[in-house]
This record gives structure tokens, sequence and C-alpha cells, in this order.
């Protein structure tokens, strides 16, 4: 017991120490759980696309998105997150969420959004694990098996699904869900 005493006596800050460590200690928890509040932390675990638009400048991809064929049967998650395993889907938006979050926070996002190399292959796997029937008659029809890494569903589709448009400037009047 005397060990055990000991052990704990290690950690802990001396006797006139522990109100004010108390203190800083509930005000950095508060702070952290305001900020996983604020944030919306939470709402990041689902595959709601609203999600997306906590974030005002994806409104123009949510209304595209919500204007498409694929709003019937995809939602942002099927499109943009990998479905190889729920290790990468985790590490993947993991990964993205704090790019996100640190460019919104400093206030660095641009006019005109363009997907990353990252999300672009996670977004051509996603194309074919769920097109893989059209795929077999494209590759059979139009001998797509020559064509490289460097060339996307998107470059003959880029209507689909959130057309041409890359900035908020390009749709002004676009109502989201939270602006309605």
């Amino acid at each position: 017991m005397n060990l055990f005493k000991k052990f704990i006596n290690f950690f802990l800050p001396p006797a006139e120490w522990q109100f004010p460590v108390i203190i800083i200690l509930g005000i950095f928890s508060g702070l952290i759980f305001l900020v996983i509040h604020l944030g919306k932390a939470d709402s990041y675990l689902s595959d709601n696309p609203e999600t997306c638009i906590n974030c005002h400048v994806m409104y123009t991809h949510y209304s595209s998105w919500a204007h498409s064929s694929h709003r019937r049967v995809a939602n942002c998650n099927d499109c943009h997150i990998p479905h190889t395993n729920i290790l990468r889907k985790l590490f993947f938006k993991v990964q993205d969420g704090l790019r996100h979050a640190t460019i919104f926070t400093l206030r660095l996002e641009p006019q005109v959004i363009f997907i990353k190399s990252g999300g672009k292959k996670v977004v051509q796997e996603n194309c074919n694990r769920c097109h893989i029937g059209i795929l077999s008659y494209h590759n059979s029809f139009l001998n797509l098996a020559h064509i490289n890494d460097d060339i996307y569903c998107w470059h003959c589709h880029r209507d689909t699904p959130h057309g041409r448009i890359n900035s908020l400037s390009s749709t002004p009047n676009t109502l989201s869900p939270k602006q309605k």
C-alpha cells in the first residue's frame, strides 16, 4: 500500500497547487467540449449530407448534388470516403477533417474549391465500385484499358454530380437547408 501511495503522490502536484490545477484543468476541459460542440464534431460521424454544409463554402456543392441523379442513390460519403475497410475510412475522415478544420479555422478557404489528388483517387475508386457493370461495358466498347491513371470518370462525365460549378460566386442564390 505504501508503494501505491508513493506512486500516486508522484503524479499529484503539491497541496498548495492542487486547487489551481483543478481549476485550470476544468477550464481547458470546458473549452475542449465547447469547441467540439460549436464545431459540431459529432455530426462528422454520420453519413448525413447536410454535415458537409457545416462550412458555408460547401453550399453550392450540396445544392448541385441535391439536384443531381446521385441524390437518390448516394450521399457525400458514398463518393468521397474510401470503402475498402473501416480503418482506411476512419483514417481518411480524420485526416481530411483535420485539414478542413485547420483551413476553416484559420480562414484560409479559397473561393474556388478543387479536390485534392488523394480525394480524386477515392472518388474514382467509388465510381468503379458502384458502376462496375457500366465499366465492363465501357471497357469492351471503348477499350478503356489503355487509359492512364490521370484520366478520371469526370473527364467525360463533367456534370456528374456537381456540374461545373466551383465557387460560391458561381451560384450566389443557392439555398441550403440551413438558410431556408
